[in-house]
């Protein structure tokens, strides 16, 4: 028997009324999520676009009637003549280097002794954690009178066992390594996803390694290590990322100038400085901004490559 035309599934797609029904619902779902558009188009992505615009002009944030577009002479001066720059951004690639496999071992060394099977373990969990939720300011308020030079706490117990007294953030020598430690105080937010990871662990395999004559620590580098893998290389990304925007930590401890000798100044400070300490070249700072942005794009990539010879996915 031949199918009627009108009962065709093609007329039954075009038919206006469903057509009408799913227009409708589509604008209905648009007008939900209309705020978060506005507010992403007027905060985030016209931002952005206006600084690549800026990064091509000689933008003066008091002067805007003076504006000209300057080509690359931004990126020019940038990589030919900053000098400050240069210190800014190995200051901020040392603290990187230093700071994220610190953050990374204390938590998961955390974890691994939060994740044993004893009385009381909630409460340790929640006093592990509790540093992270301290504000920064408070954290490197109590961190400056602890390492202060000649008042400090870490210097008397050192004193008491005859052990050199350094000068911590007093002395450009020690004063990013003290930054390094204290930066390490914020492990928790990492210790938390490490140890869900280790929860995640089958323990079957642990058992049946045991079984064939493995002791922990073969267990651990063996097994534990590639199982959690992908929850290391989440912590290392992101730490990644945090530490090569650290700002406030920079300005409060050193100011502007990065005391003491510049070695504290970090890259966000000094695109602050740029932009909002005279003459306020917020072109350049634009500038500065998008090579940092360009220098984490590349650390991830790099990342995310390398990631394919030590990160194992279930499954594979």
């Amino acid at each position: 028997m031949a199918t009627s035309p009108m009962s065709s599934p093609q007329t039954k797609r075009m038919n206006p009324k469903r057509l009408w029904k799913s227009v409708r619902f589509n604008l209905t779902a648009l007008a939900f999520i209309s705020p978060w558009l506005i507010g992403f188009l007027l905060f985030m992505a016209y931002p952005i676009f206006e600084s690549l615009r800026l990064s091509f002009t000689n933008f003066r944030l008091l002067e805007p009637d003076l504006m000209q577009y300057v080509g690359w002479n931004n990126y020019k001066f940038m990589f030919t003549k900053d000098q400050v720059l240069l210190r800014a951004a190995v200051n901020s690639a040392m603290y990187a280097i230093m700071q994220v496999p610190l953050v990374m071992l204390v938590g998961l060394g955390a974890a691994v002794l939060l994740n044993q099977k004893v009385r009381g373990m909630s409460f340790w969990r929640t006093i592990f954690f509790l540093p992270s939720l301290v504000p920064p300011v408070a954290t490197i308020v109590v961190f400056r009178a602890l390492f202060d030079p000649g008042r400090g706490l870490i210097n008397k117990v050192l004193g008491e066992l005859h052990l050199p007294q350094p000068g911590w953030f007093a002395s450009s020598d020690t004063a990013l390594l003290t930054m390094v430690i204290m930066g390490a105080w914020g492990f928790g937010g990492g210790m938390i996803i490490m140890l869900a990871g280790l929860q995640d662990v089958p323990r079957e395999m642990l058992e049946a390694a045991e079984i064939d004559g493995a002791n922990s620590s073969q267990r651990f580098w063996s097994i534990t290590i590639p199982m959690i893998s992908p929850v290391l290389f989440f912590n290392l990304i992101m730490g990644c990322i945090g530490a090569l925007q650290v700002f406030t930590q920079s300005i409060i401890l050193g100011g502007s100038t990065g005391w003491p000798g510049g070695s504290t100044l970090f890259y966000n400070v000094y695109v602050y400085v740029v932009a909002f300490q005279s003459p306020y070249r917020m072109g350049y700072a634009s500038a500065l901004g998008w090579i940092l942005f360009i220098g984490i794009l590349v650390v991830t990539g790099l990342n995310f490559l390398l990631s394919k010879r030590y990160v194992f996915y279930t499954g594979e």
